[in-house]
């Protein structure tokens, strides 16, 4: 592989956040790091404020990640899931792996029937396990014994079972979910910070080259690039450390 095309494989992996109800300014961004080669993730902050419509003005410069987490009785979550897919067609999207088994395989064959109706490529159905927010100590606040890594463990494997393509895990949990669900189940890694950014409210980080290293195959960024001034260069520099993240893991 040349150098541009690890690069270009590396920014490929790179989902910017756009946390905002302004459309103007998740265009400017979108359009920003669509520049160096990068995908976004739209939440319901954006989608609440605008919509459908707007999202796929969006994704009309970048491959979306339409990160709304569904979350509710398996006939809601499928509705949601067809509504999603057919009025936004995404690259990703989401649902709640704490919402159980079957709501998971209603909403997989919801994501199925939907792209079918719509003759498009399936997006690939993702669940969340742990969020990135919460450490130990939150989780036993609302209850939930044992670790982090345990728990995202026992959802990954729940939503491999249900036919999710894939999790979204804290960097930590990467090895563990790899050596349970096997090297073809995809892993979207939020809370990733480069080594000169703070942490911010993301209290279970890691570095791109570890994260990728330990097996990531989509990294989150937000602050890192959101906040920078140059958002292209900064979208560039990461893309440059996870190009020779990869580079190590062929060698």
């Amino acid at each position: 592989m040349t150098e541009n095309q690890n690069l270009a494989d590396a920014a490929e992996r790179i989902l910017v956040p756009i946390d905002t109800g302004d459309l103007a300014a998740a265009l400017d961004m979108a359009q920003r790091v669509a520049e160096a080669g990068a995908g976004v993730k739209l939440g319901l902050e954006f989608y609440v404020a605008n919509g459908p419509a707007a999202a796929n003005e969006v994704a009309g410069w970048t491959p979306l990640f339409l990160d709304l987490k569904f979350h509710d009785i398996p006939n809601t979550v499928a509705g949601a899931v067809w509504s999603a897919v057919t009025s936004t067609a995404p690259m990703i999207l989401n649902v709640h792996a704490s919402g159980g088994r079957a709501m998971m395989e209603a909403a997989v064959a919801a994501n199925k029937r939907a792209a079918k109706a719509a003759q498009i490529p399936p997006p690939m159905l993702i669940a969340v396990t742990v969020l990135t927010s919460l450490d130990k100590a939150d989780l036993e606040a609302v209850g939930q014994q044992g670790s982090a890594s345990e728990q995202a463990v026992r959802l990954a494997l729940l939503a491999q079972a249900a036919g999710c393509d894939g999790v979204v895990c804290s960097a930590h949990e990467i090895r563990a979910i790899r050596a349970a669900c096997g090297p073809d189940f995809s892993l979207i890694v939020p809370g990733i910070r480069p080594k000169s950014a703070v942490t911010d409210d993301q209290k279970r980080v890691m570095t791109p080259r570890d994260a990728i290293r330990a097996g990531a195959d989509y990294l989150v960024f937000g602050r890192p690039i959101t906040q920078s001034e140059d958002p292209t260069a900064a979208t560039h520099a990461i893309a440059s450390e996870i190009a020779e993240a990869l580079s190590d893991k062929a060698a």
